[in-house]
């Protein structure tokens, strides 16, 4: 219990050399900004993370089976019948992709048509996310484009306005060259019914119609580019997998969620750990000040040292006296800095008071920065702090236990 007793005193005392206190509290404030600073990016990444993967999540499938050779396969009722007698399937949707030049008035714009079946808004909820219009790809007189804002904007589309009906055009299946150039080209038209707005990506680049409306555009009867499957809540994802693997065969990719983009998951955990790391380099540098002005304690403590070996005080007992001094100074600061990075954290998720954009005509899909508190963060702040101060702490800790030594 010495050691404790101490450690702690020599962090208040007075020092008689002034520079030691001033370079003490440089430290213990240098680690409470290191570690508000941690916690509070840390946080704020896993905003982000949330969003972008609630993003995906409502335009990428729990399940998406597709042909490894080839763009579209023959669709196969007995499949999908088996498919969606599994226990932990909802339901099942087909699709067929296709890029096309799309033209409105005298605008024109490439995209990628999606034709898609009355199931799909059970399988997805891009239909949460239509600003202007309904999600329709049909009625029984029309066919309906729901169209990406940020092709919308440049065809110059207004689903309130519309007068005229947007011209989707594909290359003809089978025709190489013809001697009328129209011939090469299969064009068809539907009604703007709606604009979404989901993130660039996918706004920049989709078009949802009817399957059947792109089946006839294609030429392509009963074939689809895959099949989109919904889980039941709290359904085994890897079994479901496994399942429809067996009923499909060896001739189909079936990928969860997380590998229809697995790129972009990939790269967000490497930018999180990135961003630690560097953090944590920051805190590896601040940790110099612990080093200084433990060394400069040690000196200025020497009399001390000698008056603990004469009382029967070992080494060991000196180096835990620095070694817990170091630590105390660290973990105090960083427990401040956990504490009011906690607090920010709350406020922002209250209040909502760090804006991404002064504008109210911001772009982005929120407008503020979003913050989720997570259990694991803080494990992680306190095992970077804490492995920081013993380095730091050491080898001033090991000097005073040579001095210690010296000492008749």
């Amino acid at each position: 219990m010495l050691a404790p007793k101490f450690a702690f005193r020599y962090i208040f005392s007075k020092k008689s050399t002034n520079a030691i206190n001033v370079i003490t509290w440089i430290s213990m404030l240098g680690m409470m900004v290191g570690a508000f600073s941690l916690i509070v990016v840390l946080s704020v990444f896993n905003g982000f993370e949330g969003l972008v993967l609630s993003l995906y999540n409502s335009f990428y499938p729990d399940i998406e089976v597709t042909a490894i050779a080839g763009k579209t396969f023959e669709e196969n009722p007995a499949v999908m019948k088996h498919i969606l007698q599994l226990d932990g399937v909802y339901s099942l949707s087909r699709v067929l992709e296709e890029n096309a030049y799309l033209e409105y008035g005298e605008q024109a714009q490439l995209g990628t048509i999606k034709g898609v079946d009355e199931n799909y808004n059970n399988v997805t909820t891009v239909s949460h996310f239509v600003r202007d219009g309904k999600f329709q790809v049909k009625d029984s007189s029309l066919n309906y484009a729901i169209i990406g804002a940020n092709i919308a904007v440049p065809l110059n589309i207004n689903i309130d306005r519309s007068m005229e009906p947007l011209r989707i055009t594909v290359p003809r299946r089978g025709v190489k060259t013809a001697f009328v150039p129209e011939e090469e080209f299969n064009t068809m038209s539907a009604t703007p019914g709606g604009i979404f707005s989901i993130q660039q990506e996918f706004d920049s680049k989709y078009v949802f119609v009817s399957l059947d409306f792109a089946r006839q555009l294609l030429g392509l009867d009963n074939r689809v580019s895959g099949y989109e499957v919904k889980l039941k809540d709290g359904a085994n994802i890897e079994k479901a997998r496994e399942q429809i693997a067996q009923i499909v065969g060896k001739d189909f990719k079936i990928k969860n969620r997380y590998e229809q983009k697995a790129e972009t998951y990939r790269i967000m955990k490497i930018e999180r750990w990135v961003t630690t790391a560097i953090l944590a380099f920051i805190i590896l540098i601040i940790s110099f000040n612990i080093i200084g002005s433990l060394t400069m304690l040690v000196l200025e403590k020497a009399k001390d040292i000698s008056i603990i070996k004469a009382m029967g005080g070992n080494a060991l007992l000196i180096r835990r006296i620095y070694l817990l001094n170091g630590m105390l100074a660290s973990t105090i600061g960083a427990g401040v800095g956990l504490i009011l990075g906690y607090i920010v954290c709350l406020l922002q998720i209250k209040f909502h008071f760090l804006k991404l954009s002064n504008g109210s005509d911001s772009s982005f899909v929120i407008d503020y920065y979003p913050v989720v508190l997570k259990w694991a963060d803080p494990l992680v702040t306190v095992a970077i702090i804490i492995s920081v101060s013993l380095f730091a702490a050491y080898f001033p800790a090991r000097k005073a236990g040579e001095s210690a030594m010296s000492f008749k």
